[in-house]
């Protein structure tokens, strides 16, 4: 095989953990648009019509390939929907789309064998495969355990030598929540597995010479997902192996939450150089999937030639550069240690959320309801919502009544200095003002500095006592690497200092003159922006705080996206997570309905994560660590899941979602819909 561009990894997992520096990977033909190597980052989805709805199915492709699809993925559940795809292929190349198209395989060698004979491409899942998922725990010995790698070879080897006869390329495609009993029994349910799962099918395929692979490490926990992609990359790379990456969180669920949560872990992975092909699955119509791919994709085509002219200027890309700890591992989650500022940020507490408010009109109240902080003109008393910020920054304004009793107020030094009542109002310093002799408030002192700052001779000076917090914040291209190279050095210092993350984000927004953006284009990029810059620190355990610095953008869109980043990385949970899939010619309901529906009555039980799936290939393993299950089993029939467990079988769908409440009752999971009882007077000045 091609080994020239595999490399020493100074990461361990990608090529550089200080500058952006992409992974080269073998170049793999899929049809006339290849992936890996130096190509492009390609784009694709699936279509969610029945397979055997030729005419659906073609439109619905045209649909996709029109909104950015370079490869279009189709569902083969059996022979007779593999033998289909000829006619689907047949119709789109009469219509002029010479897409390739994938065939995506689960249970059934047979149709995949079929399908591979027809399209560019064959997905298989290691789990299921020509392995099972019983949920059964089986004890091998080493002798039982590779007898059944054995038999898989066997019933695997058909299919590699069509796509070898054919020039069809193959993805071995692991989901986190569809790993077989067989490797369950042997690594659990961890990143290794899933790793290990793939490997025993790529040493296979190496076996049989077969070498046009793409391969995929999906997870619906996005913390999962990236240490499985980063694990794949570090024993790819210790057996002479550099096949492209096809990245993607699966159930990633719709709207908001959905985009969020894939650009966690794609963008976590694009970062570091990691990526040939990106599909977002959402629960929403394959076409609008594309798009958020596209613009996910678009930033790393755009900073790789910026890296390259930075390059040919000499100039530094980054201020310094560190390698990780000792104690740092990529492959697992650890929260950084720190102290506890003022019992309320840092140590085991949850991140906190910052907001600026100083441009805002600090004359009305209201101006906090979309910081979470309801106001009630007629009690003047505010009522917390599910997502309420911890700090509102006020810089150098006042505002002309009282906030609520628990929100802290951050201004600038010397705005904070001349305050008449300093209650639950703190100082935000520069380094150069902090490390003056200043007076210095006896709870809570933020200062802000810049990655680089931790070199400096003013950065040595700092007085450490546990009224410090550090707001870290960055102007650099690949400014998420800077920061958590800054926590590297911060580890190899032992200073257990909690930081509060900030990111400033400038568009390029609409004008009278120049309508260019609208503030829905405006808010998807904030999305998924933000939520690489600062999802890609928290999943791996650094940040105690969020800024996230928007001037174009209302409070709201903000404040939600924020609340948002911190449930996709499970740093904190403010909602009800919902692990719904983005539906396909299996799904056995309308899931974008489905899902809004139960939505609409469990989105206030805080915490409990609720899968929806529209068949049993995605489920129950699919929804690996969803508390509860809405899996469709069959026309108009609903199995419901504690876990992993089905408790209630092939009911009618009328009733399902009222016995899934019982359910829910029954555990004493559920609480009644009520108004808010936290309230915080609000009198004005």
């Amino acid at each position: 095989m091609n080994t020239d561009a595999v490399k020493v990894l100074p990461g361990r997992y990608c090529n550089s953990l200080t500058e952006y520096s992409r992974f080269i990977t073998r170049e793999v033909n899929i049809g006339d648009v290849p992936m890996g190597g130096n190509n492009p980052i390609r784009i694709q989805s699936m279509t969610t019509t029945d397979t055997m709805d030729t005419i659906g199915t073609v439109e619905q492709t045209i649909r996709m390939v029109d909104a950015g699809c370079e490869y279009v993925r189709i569902t083969a559940p059996s022979i007779k929907e593999a033998q289909n795809l000829a006619e689907i292929k047949k119709q789109l190349r009469a219509r002029g789309y010479t897409v390739p198209l994938v065939a995506d395989i689960h249970f059934t060698p047979n149709a995949a064998e079929v399908a591979a004979r027809i399209v560019e491409k064959v997905r298989v899942n290691p789990g299921n495969y020509a392995d099972k998922k019983k949920f059964d725990q089986i004890d091998y010995t080493d002798v039982e355990y590779q007898g059944e790698l054995d038999r898989i070879f066997q019933k695997f080897t058909p299919l590699v030598k069509v796509c070898k006869e054919y020039g069809t390329a193959m993805r071995i495609g692991t989901n986190h929540g569809s790993l077989s009993d067989r490797i369950m029994s042997r690594y659990g349910d961890t990143p290794q597995g899933m790793v290990e799962s793939a490997m025993e099918f790529m040493r296979m395929c190496e076996q049989l010479n077969y070498y046009n692979l793409v391969i995929s490490m999906k997870s619906s926990n996005p913390q999962v997902m990236v240490q499985a992609y980063r694990l794949l990359v570090e024993t790819m790379v210790a057996e002479g192996m550099n096949y492209p990456l096809h990245l993607g969180v699966t159930e990633a669920g719709d709207g908001e939450d959905g985009r969020i949560k894939s650009a966690v872990g794609i963008g976590t992975l694009l970062e570091d150089g990691l990526g040939d092909t990106v599909r977002v699955s959402l629960t929403e119509e394959p076409e609008a999937e594309a798009p958020v791919a596209i613009e996910l994709v678009r930033r790393y085509t755009e900073r790789k030639a910026e890296s390259e002219k930075q390059k040919a200027e000499e100039k530094e890309l980054l201020a310094f550069s560190v390698q990780p700890s000792a104690s740092h591992s990529p492959y697992e989650y650890k929260k950084r240690e720190t102290y506890e500022a003022n019992a309320f940020i840092g140590g085991h507490l949850v991140p906190r959320v910052v907001i600026d408010l100083s441009k805002k009109n600090l004359k009305d109240p209201a101006v906090l309801n979309e910081a979470g902080y309801l106001y009630s003109p007629l009690l003047d008393k505010y009522n917390m919502a599910e997502a309420s910020v911890d700090f509102v920054y006020l810089a150098d304004e006042l505002p002309s009544f009282v906030l609520p009793g628990n929100l802290k107020q951050l201004y600038n030094y010397n705005t904070w200095l001349k305050l008449a009542d300093k209650t639950n109002c703190h100082p935000v310093f520069t380094l150069q003002e902090y490390i003056a002799d200043v007076d210095r408030s006896s709870k809570l002192n933020l200062v802000r500095l810049q990655p680089a700052d931790i070199d400096s001779e003013a950065f040595g000076s700092i007085p450490l006592d546990n009224s410090l917090v550090l707001v870290l914040e960055t102007e650099a291209l690949h400014g998420m690497a800077e920061q958590r190279a800054f926590f590297f050095k911060m580890e190899e210092l032992g200073l257990d200092v909690p930081v509060i993350v900030k990111r400033s984000y400038v568009f390029d927004s609409e004008t009278e003159a120049d309508p260019k953006y609208s503030i829905a284009d405006l808010t998807s990029k904030l999305q998924l922006y933000a939520s690489t810059d600062l999802g890609a620190l928290l999943v791996d355990g650094f940040g105690d705080g969020i800024w996230i610095d928007a001037p174009e953008l209302p409070t709201g869109v903000i404040t939600s996206t924020a609340f948002g980043i911190l449930q996709a990385t499970r740093s904190r949970i403010s909602k009800t997570e919902y692990i719904s899939c983005p539906s396909c010619g299996r799904t056995l309901f309308d899931l974008m309905i489905t899902t809004q529906m139960i939505r609409s009555r469990t989105s206030h039980l805080k915490g409990l994560k609720i899968g929806i799936m529209g068949c049993i290939v995605n489920g129950p393993g699919e929804m690996a660590d969803a508390d509860y299950g809405y899996v469709g089993s069959g026309t108009d029939k609903i199995t419901l899941y504690r876990g992993k467990e089905a408790v209630k079988k092939n009911i009618s769908s009328a009733n399902a979602l009222d016995e899934l409440i019982n359910i829910i009752k029954a555990d004493g999971n559920w609480i009644d819909l009520e108004t808010p009882e936290s309230e915080f007077s609000g009198l004005k000045n």
